[in-house]
């Protein structure tokens, strides 16, 4: 027997022993198991490259903490999550698109329409933004009580969890929408930041040559009762990292210019000072 008849008879022997009771899993590991003994007889791993692979799975678990998720961060950043969001979310014509979670969502505290989402000393350098904008049916018909849940980093590119002169919760915020379908808050307007890279993931990249930039974006959770929930980002129009986006999650329908609002009046009708950041988002989910 020559060894890709080996391999043939090794990949059916493994396929032979996947007879569970739950037919969706066997599917799945089935697939799976194809897969990989296809990457094995195209690539032709050496054993020391194959424990190198194994050794590099177990670190990126063994980096996972309670604010760092790295097994979703390298999903991330080989466009594996964005390609079961697109297979899971498509449509219908009219929706929000969703996007990416991310590794650094935490339950953010409940705050009323209007309040201020950044407590931290990045108040006191970034741009004042206000960010608003309704949840709606694909019909453009409100939806109250939705809620909208909000996490950002701030304008050096860093979230609570990853900061310490950040308290938690900081540039994060539970919104409820009204019999209006609105909701706003104010914060300042987030930076473009690199993923964390001082984990397997970070080695990965550089060996690869590839820079671990993410454009900047607000994230959003937003539920209603009998809607499809969405989670999304929000880009910022301009940004340099928009076309190269390390995980691979910006799309043409998320991406927002905010409009530098001069006008006093309408700052004070804000409650902030000068000039600011106009960001506006309309949310539009799919009935179930």
């Amino acid at each position: 027997m020559n060894p890709d008849e080996r391999l043939d008879a090794l990949l059916a022997s493994v396929l032979g022993q996947i007879r569970g009771s739950d037919p969706r899993l066997n599917e799945l590991v089935s697939s799976l198991v194809r897969h990989l003994h296809a990457f094995v007889r195209e690539t032709r791993p050496t054993e020391t490259e194959w424990l190198t692979g194994i050794d590099f799975l177990v670190r990126t678990g063994q980096t996972c903490t309670e604010h760092r998720n790295e097994v979703i961060l390298l999903s991330d950043m080989l466009g594996l999550t964005s390609a079961v969001d697109d297979v899971n979310h498509a449509g219908p014509a009219g929706a929000t698109p969703s996007s990416v979670e991310g590794p650094f969502h935490s339950p953010a505290p409940p705050r009323e329409n209007g309040a201020w989402i950044s407590n931290g000393p990045e108040r006191e350098r970034g741009q004042v933004m206000v960010v608003h904008g309704r949840v709606t049916d694909t019909g453009g018909h409100p939806l109250a009580g939705a809620t909208v849940d909000i996490w950002q980093a701030d304008d050096a590119g860093f979230y609570d969890s990853q900061d310490p002169a950040q308290e938690p919760g900081n540039l994060r915020g539970l919104f409820t929408t009204g019999a209006d379908g609105a909701y706003w808050f104010r914060s300042i307007v987030p930076s473009s930041y690199p993923v964390p890279t001082d984990g397997p993931v970070g080695e990965l990249l550089r060996g690869l040559g590839r820079h671990p930039m993410r454009p900047a974006h607000i994230h959003y959770r937003v539920e209603a009762p009998g809607h499809r929930p969405v989670t999304t980002h929000v880009f910022v129009a301009g940004d340099a990292y928009l076309g190269s986006d390390a995980a691979f999650a910006v799309k043409e329908e998320l991406i927002v210019t905010p409009v530098v609002d001069e006008d006093p009046g309408h700052a004070a009708a804000f409650g902030v000072d000068g000039p600011f950041a106009d960001f506006a988002f309309d949310v539009r989910l799919v009935a179930q």
